[in-house]
């Protein structure tokens, strides 16, 4: 148990770190004077002193993050961190239960965006911020914002980003330092937040929800600071805005990244998983439409692309917002857009889901073994690109596809035993797991998981933390197996 003083230690400077990100919406709170300053001194002196006395009792335990230990970590600081999260909500928004803001600061830190709140509008803009700056916190990773500070803190986190990174992409690095990467991704990240939240504000929104918006997008996350969503607004240059940054954030910042620094676009042209994503999203789109159309639930057909588009963009990257109530569409439609959160947002992106780099290559697998049952005696590999897939990924992959499917079946029986119907229940689970936010019937568009029991409620929060660290990473720590030297 000697490795837990270290992990403990990095655990505590985390929160601490935490904390000092709590003053930003504590300033703009003294500056706009909304009232939630109180619940913010409270909430930051908290996560500070425990960070704090945390790191401070263990300072001289500090080493390097091997990758068990960095496992570990990850899990630690994404079940304990939106538990500080919530406390500005928890001490400032009457009425709300400790599970109801716990599962609130989940679904900020996970970007996933499903909520229990009503009454956005209301709401001092601060908290709202809070809300939305946590998607943006949590959208490319704390873990790999801590991967940049660390080492000058005097320890390394390659273990670190070893556990938070998507499998498909562990291996993986486009600089030779491990910090140089993670520095990388957040510069990246950065330069479209502020495009992001540039472009809506010269489409017409108001500069504070621009902001907040924004970070929400880039963070792929759902929150926003009107009841109605992005509806509230009813604008089309909004609307194209936000389907813009959301296709940008769901493919892979590392090659978001070669495009900054080799000032070449050339880089999206050769990641094959981008072209699968765009042609999914396109034909999705055009098929649905055409699907619809003849319903008449819109008034013509290009009324109809407009809503189908940003709504099979918003939950096919896990975005989550929504400008109209798609559960008025035919069981199919909807069903057809919670599916494209399954798998549609590239490795290496904010989105949620299995990946579209996993689809493909198990798609391909079970084509090479059907050409096996034809041909026994013939050659066969799978290719990802002009990348020939080796067999312990196509292991690794296969097995993460049984523990997905597994969990989404055990947590939506969970759900049915708690005399939740089956409909919400499987939706719930199916979102919550890829981060999506929304899902069917009492959780679709126009509604909450307010509905929820607290059961319901912890089993949805345990969800959104299974689906962010891609299941493996967070299941890894509850083995036996984990615990012997």
């Amino acid at each position: 148990m000697n490795y837990l003083a270290p992990v403990l230690f990095v655990l505590g400077i985390l929160i601490v770190g935490f904390g000092v990100l709590m003053l930003v919406p504590l300033s703009v709170s003294w500056l706009i004077a909304d009232g939630a300053h109180t619940a913010y001194d409270e909430a930051v002196l908290i996560t500070v002193a425990v960070g704090a006395l945390m790191s401070c009792s263990l300072r001289g335990r500090k080493r390097d993050i091997r990758v068990r230990e960095g496992f570990l970590l990850v899990a630690l600081t994404w079940s304990l961190l939106p538990a500080f999260g919530a406390l500005p909500l928890y001490l400032q928004i009457d009425g709300l239960s400790w599970t109801d803001a716990y599962f609130e600061a989940v679904s900020g830190l996970t970007a996933t965006g499903a909520t229990v709140l009503s009454g956005l509008d209301e709401l001092p803009l601060s908290i709202n911020l809070w809300r939305t700056f946590m998607h943006w916190i949590g959208g490319l990773g704390v873990i790999v914002l801590a991967v940049a500070i660390l080492p000058l803190l005097g320890f390394g986190g390659r273990g670190m980003l070893k556990a938070e990174t998507p499998g498909p992409m562990k291996d993986s690095k486009i600089t030779p330092r491990i910090t140089e990467t993670a520095k990388g991704l957040w510069v990246v990240y950065l330069i479209l937040t502020i495009a992001c939240a540039s472009g809506l504000r010269l489409a017409g929104m108001p500069g504070w929800d621009a902001l907040m918006h924004a970070f929400s997008i880039m963070g792929l996350g759902g929150f926003s600071s009107k009841d109605a969503s992005l509806g509230h607004f009813n604008s089309l240059d909004i609307e194209l805005v936000a389907i813009g940054f959301a296709l940008l954030a769901g493919i892979n910042y590392s090659t978001h990244f070669l495009v900054l620094s080799r000032r070449s676009l050339v880089p999206y042209w050769f990641d094959r998983e981008a072209h699968y994503f765009l042609g999914v999203l396109a034909a999705s789109t055009l098929a649905l439409s055409l699907y619809l159309w003849p319903d008449a639930i819109y008034p013509d057909f290009a009324t109809t692309l407009r809503y189908v588009a940003f709504h099979s963009v918003s939950l096919a990257t896990s975005l989550g917002f929504a400008t109209t109530d798609y559960a008025q569409w035919p069981m199919f439609g909807q069903l057809w857009i919670l599916f494209l959160g399954s798998f549609v947002a590239c490795s290496g992106s904010t989105g949620g889901g299995i990946k579209m780099m996993r689809a493909v290559i198990l798609y391909k697998q079970v084509f090479r073994e059907l050409m096996r049952a034809m041909h026994p005696r013939s050659l066969q590999t799978v290719r990802f690109g002009a990348t020939v897939v080796p067999d312990s990924a196509l292991h690794a992959i296969l097995g993460f596809m049984f523990i997905y499917v597994v969990t989404i079946v055990s947590m939506t029986l969970l759900l049915v035993a708690s005399r939740l119907d089956v409909v919400t229940a499987f939706s719930a689970v199916v979102a919550c797991l890829n981060n999506t936010g929304p899902g069917l019937n009492l959780v679709g568009p126009a509604s909450t998981y307010a509905v929820l029991s607290d059961f319901q409620t912890w089993v949805c929060s345990w969800a959104m933390l299974l689906g962010r660290l891609e299941i493996f990473s967070l299941l890894v720590v509850l083995m036996p197996a984990f615990w012997r030297r």
